[in-house]
């Protein structure tokens, strides 16, 4: 399962939300979690956010994860796990812009946000092995 909250090449000027995206047909629940920006203006900062819901509807008052506040141009990454979060169906992203300085007064970003899920780990590998034995020792 991959999938895009912030599309590829998506022009950012104000504080957004993306469309929620049913997660409910993911098998492992564990997702890596890819920001990228591409172009970008001085003094300014982005703040993107991932937001978890049951029902595509409400998301609550706290988010799943908080990506590092971003001001350059890059790429950063991060892994979700709600393995353990059931209840979660439906993911959206959030942005906040901020600029600050004397020049324009309109913070600009262009980047992309996915999510690519990780397959879960098979029961014969030799690292699962490795710590089931350990443990029964």
């Amino acid at each position: 399962m991959n999938f895009s909250l912030i599309p590829v090449g998506s022009k950012l000027e104000s504080n957004g939300v993306s469309p929620p995206f049913e997660i409910s047909g993911s098998v492992s629940r564990t997702f890596l979690c890819r920001l990228t920006v591409s172009e970008q203006l001085e003094q300014e900062s982005l703040d993107v956010s991932l937001w978890g819901s049951p029902d595509g509807q409400t998301f609550g008052k706290t988010p799943l994860l908080k990506l590092p506040q971003q001001f350059y141009r890059g790429t950063t990454k991060m892994v979700l796990d709600i393995s353990l979060r059931t209840e979660v169906r439906f993911l959206h992203a959030k942005w906040e812009l901020n600029r600050w300085g004397r020049v324009s007064p309109t913070p600009m970003f262009v980047a992309e946000f996915t999510l690519e899920e990780i397959p879960p780990m098979a029961d014969n590998t030799s690292t699962r092995r490795a710590l089931l034995e350990a443990s029964s020792r």
